[in-house]
């Protein structure tokens, strides 16, 4: 008889054991895998989970429903740009903060400029996203002409390009899933297009001198792609109120071209718009997006935001 016979073999059970445990493991190593994105605002991170689909984990330094203009930079942000492989951000000034943030993070890994190749609209006043709180209240008169308008995503064209530099980023950051990054982009590609379509068919339904009245001045490349004509009390800043000769000539313009409606903005302080409601009598229509993705519903997406920004205006403005 084996003196053996019916004794376990500690190696083979050992060896067993260990098999087991890295079979539970395997989803955790897949997770701690996945390229480590942070991107600089909500739209942007929308648009990089699109791209990267499952190999990416996006963090967004401001998220949904968030003022990109009152953002200060915190010390979590600062350890999840340290724990990053990939860096997005929009670019064009509309994030004066990053390089300091960077800098501070010791980051050194690849960054997306979204905008890179994108030849910007110029806009009349300051983009106030970089300046302290006593340079926002300076009269805009002091400032030059000529600034970069920076919210190049409002126009879905533009945004196509945004697409392409955070494919190559990814690309750059994690080549070996190139052929996923490429197929996803092209797919989304052409979900944009698909959407950017459908909302021009809808949007030249409206009068070509139809006048939109917003929270502060984000629509330049909506207006450029569709044709339409934004006005906006408080400039391209949100941080302070405009002055009462701003008001003045906005309830002018709003008599002089028939506006039939006003709109809020998700980041935005309601008061300017109500004011003007208020003076003109007229409605408030509803809620568009501009800088931030909302929290949930449609326009939690960026392609649900132009679809509920246009479904929006088309609702309030058609015959």
């Amino acid at each position: 008889m084996n003196p053996s016979a019916g004794r376990y073999r500690p190696s083979q059970l050992t060896l067993a054991a260990l098999l087991l445990a890295a079979s539970a493991l395997c989803p955790a190593v897949g997770a701690a895998e996945r390229v480590q994105v942070v991107a600089s605002f909500s739209i942007l991170a929308d648009m990089v989970d699109n791209v990267g689909g499952e190999h990416v984990d996006v963090t967004p330094l401001i998220g949904a429903d968030s003022d990109a203009h009152s953002y200060s930079p915190s010390p979590g942000d600062v350890r999840a740009l340290s724990g990053a492989d990939l860096v997005v951000f929009n670019g064009l000034n509309f994030e004066g903060w990053m390089d300091r943030l960077l800098e501070t993070s010791d980051y050194r890994g690849p960054r997306v400029t979204a905008t890179r190749h994108i030849t910007p609209l110029r806009h009349a006043g300051q983009h106030h996203h970089d300046r302290d709180d006593a340079s926002r209240e300076a009269d805009d008169r002091s400032i030059p002409e000529g600034v970069a308008d920076p919210h190049a995503w409002q126009d879905m064209t533009r945004a196509g390009t945004y697409v392409t530099n955070i494919r190559d980023g990814l690309i750059d950051a994690d080549s070996a899933h190139a052929a996923d990054y490429r197929a996803n982009a092209e797919a989304y590609l052409a979900r944009l297009d698909r959407a950017d379509n459908a909302i021009r068919d809808q949007l030249n339904e409206l009068d070509d001198e139809a006048t939109i009245i917003t929270g502060h001045d984000s629509f330049g490349y909506f207006a450029d792609a569709y044709g339409l004509h934004f006005r906006a009390p408080e400039g391209m800043a949100t941080s302070s109120a405009p002055g009462a000769a701003r008001m003045a000539a906005l309830v002018d313009t709003i008599r002089q071209r028939n506006v039939e409606a006003l709109f809020y903005e998700n980041m935005t302080s309601p008061g300017t718009v109500d004011q003007l409601a208020e003076e003109t009598g007229l409605p408030v229509a509803g809620t568009l997006y501009a800088d931030a993705l909302a929290d949930d519903g449609e326009a939690s997406s960026y392609i649900g935001m132009m679809r509920h920004n246009a479904r929006l205006l088309h609702r309030a403005l058609a015959d």
